[in-house]
């Protein structure tokens, strides 16, 4: 696999795929990040991010991630010390699930944020952007209307990031589109270059495929949960024989959460998956990739029960190290 299909396996947007391609054609030294509010609980969409943070780090690239104090404060997230002590242990997390700390710099927001000339800067970018763009960029992240002045502030202050962090990629869910593209809009009237970004894809909810799975409602999963919980939750998944459901009586999307979450996190970690099965039901499957286990599900050869009970076990497996070094933290 080349470097440009190693970073972009799991994207579901490239902008641009010119600009990527450049960056993948010399990725030694240069820096990509995330940036994570410091909120709660990690679950499945800070391990999807993780996933590609991994594979950018493979192909040659350093890796920022930005633990966002002031932006959680800004969205009522706690008190400065309440969002430190839960960054700290977002941190071990992600090094943790396998993010190489040779590569992977942290850095707080607020180190830098407070700044005088960050705030300028922020200052004069508010001038120049629009109240309508602003708060559209911010309902996306939000799944709703911006209530209030921080919620406006608070996209600028990431497209700000992208150049002080001294970037030359953004990764986020496609849900931060919006504020990637303000970036790329915004930055050069404050004198900066815009940068490109790649978007992961945003998982769909677990028990109906309809939607988005969210930590806010419905069921997720969660970085913490033990083997017991995890075979819950995954024997819960809506999981129709196909790769392709049919759309719901209202004509909404619905996905396939299962096959999703093998896509996503299952494969880009595993060489192979064995779904293990009795010999009276045709004995153990391997799967050297994802498309060969959905072309088995839709066929009929594999059960969608068989296929939850392997993805739980996985998933498990993933989400082990980080759950041991919480527990770690905690003793």
């Amino acid at each position: 696999m080349d470097t440009y299909d190693l970073i972009t396996r799991n994207a579901e947007e490239v902008v641009t795929e010119e600009e990527l391609r450049a960056l993948a054609d010399d990725p030694e030294g240069k820096r990509v990040y995330v940036g994570y509010e410091p909120s709660g609980v990690l679950h499945l969409g800070h391990l999807l991010t993780a996933n590609m943070l991994i594979d950018l780090q493979d192909a040659g690239f350093d890796v920022v991630v930005l633990l966002a104090d002031v932006h959680a404060y800004l969205n009522d997230k706690g008190t400065f010390d309440e969002i430190e002590a839960t960054a700290e242990v977002m941190r071990e997390q992600f090094l943790a699930y396998g993010l190489d700390p040779e590569q992977t710099e942290f850095v707080f927001g607020s180190s830098y944020q407070l700044d005088e000339d960050y705030l300028l800067d922020l200052h004069e970018m508010a001038r120049s952007t629009t109240l309508n763009r602003a708060q559209r960029a911010m309902a996306e992240i939000q799944g709703g209307e911006t209530a209030k002045v921080s919620h406006v502030v608070y996209p600028l202050m990431q497209a700000l990031d992208i150049e002080y962090l001294d970037l030359d990629l953004a990764v986020g869910g496609l849900d931060q589109r919006k504020v990637h593209m303000l970036a790329r809009e915004e930055l050069p009237n404050v004198g900066y270059e815009s940068r490109p970004a790649i978007h992961t894809p945003i998982l769909a909810d677990l028990t109906t495929g309809v939607g988005k799975m969210s930590s806010s409602s419905g069921v997720t999963i969660s970085m913490e949960d033990d083997a017991d919980a995890l075979e819950e939750k995954v024997n819960s998944a809506y999981c129709p024989p196909t790769r392709d459901p049919e759309p719901t009586d209202d004509g909404e999307e619905r996905k396939n959460p299962v096959l999703e979450l093998f896509q996503y996190h299952v494969f880009p970690r595993f060489e192979s998956v064995v779904v293990e099965r009795p010999d009276e039901y045709g004995g153990d499957l391997t799967y050297e990739d994802y498309d060969s286990l959905a072309e088995d599900l839709d066929s009929g050869e594999l059960h969608p029960a068989d296929a939850k009970g392997t993805l739980a076990a996985y998933l498990d497996e993933l989400i082990a190290p980080g759950r041991e070094r919480l527990e770690e933290l905690r003793d």
